[in-house]
């Protein structure tokens, strides 16, 4: 659906009510031209566990845990078998 928009002196567009709050990708893919995505985005803070090196301790991590069932919770269990019992 087109739809047809007049930038603001402040240079904001609106979307619509149905967009508010949430957040955007504007990629400008030529001068005057953009596309609008909307979407779920990765927080600075959290940019460092997708570097290559960090994602693939993680992909390494999760299949450990897929393969390794966990141990017990029960602390009766956990103290026996500190003890030897």
């Amino acid at each position: 659906m087109s739809m047809i928009k007049t930038i603001g002196a402040s240079g904001q567009i609106t979307l619509g009510k149905e967009y508010s709050g949430q957040t955007v990708l504007v990629d400008e893919i030529e001068p005057g031209v953009w596309i609008v995505k909307t979407g779920q985005f990765i927080p600075d803070s959290e940019q460092w566990l997708h570097t290559p090196e960090n994602k693939a301790k993680l992909d390494e991590a999760i299949v450990w845990a897929e393969t390794h069932p966990p141990y017990s919770d029960n602390m009766a269990d956990i103290e026996a078998a500190v003890h030897g019992r």
